[in-house]
């Protein structure tokens, strides 16, 4: 036991998957998508911690390595740049599923949003553990 000084959990927790554009073994599919407006720069602020992810994996793993630059300032503007698409597709993709949580008028006027999809390995989402989980819907 690697933490034998940690109680374990009274019960299982929900696990939800975050967007992607895979298609097997089955595409994506959004439960629940939170807006990001209000939140954006803390998102990137947060990224931006994340030093081997952002900067050295993902992007050697993608094939843009020479395109990340070498100074903190110059990174953080980067990854803003290059984060941008992805959290409007977010927006844009699980637009429907925005309005149905937020209500028409809030819905459509997101810009920035995450996605997830519950995944069958936690608890199940529920009406219930939804708005504990995710309190901040109209």
């Amino acid at each position: 036991n690697v933490v034998s000084h940690v109680p374990h959990l009274e019960r299982m927790p929900v696990i939800a998957y975050t967007w992607d554009h895979f298609q097997k073994p089955y595409p994506f599919q959004a439960d629940v998508v939170v807006s990001i407006d209000d939140v954006i720069e803390q998102k990137i602020d947060a990224l931006h911690q994340h030093t081997s992810q952002m900067y050295e994996w993902l992007p050697y793993n993608g094939g843009y390595l020479d395109q990340v630059p070498e100074g903190e300032a110059e990174r953080r503007a980067w990854l803003r740049t290059f984060r941008d698409g992805r959290f409007r597709r977010a927006a844009d993709q699980h637009r429907e599923k925005l309005v149905e949580l937020y209500g028409a008028e809030r819905g459509a006027a997101v810009q920035y949003a995450e996605a997830f999809e519950a995944c069958e390995y936690g608890a199940p989402l529920t009406e219930e553990n939804l708005q504990t989980l995710f309190p901040f819907f109209d």
